[in-house]
């Protein structure tokens, strides 16, 4: 996905999720540790650990609750949810 507007608009639909790249991005742009995600979300650091990573989805509630604090944060760091090519870094 290379339209940047495209990937804005899929951060904003309600359990649509960025790249785990991008989830990583925000949280770190955010200053939030995986700790604090979780506890908000209501799971173990582990869950956010693997969902940064692409190794598991969260499931449903908990889905809509990442899916919301992303957009959150895409919402107050909006260069953070840019996914950019590894050359571009």
């Amino acid at each position: 996905m290379s339209d940047p507007l495209r990937r804005i608009d899929v951060l904003l639909e309600e359990d649509t999720l960025p790249t785990p790249r991008v989830r990583q991005q925000l949280r770190l742009t955010a200053g939030l540790t995986q700790s604090e995600v979780a506890d908000a979300i209501g799971v173990k650091r582990l869950a956010v650990a693997r969902w940064e990573a692409g190794a598991t989805q969260p499931h449903r509630g908990n889905r809509r609750a990442y899916a919301h604090l992303l957009r959150k944060l895409a919402a107050k760091h909006p260069d953070a949810a840019v996914e950019r090519a590894p050359d571009e870094e």
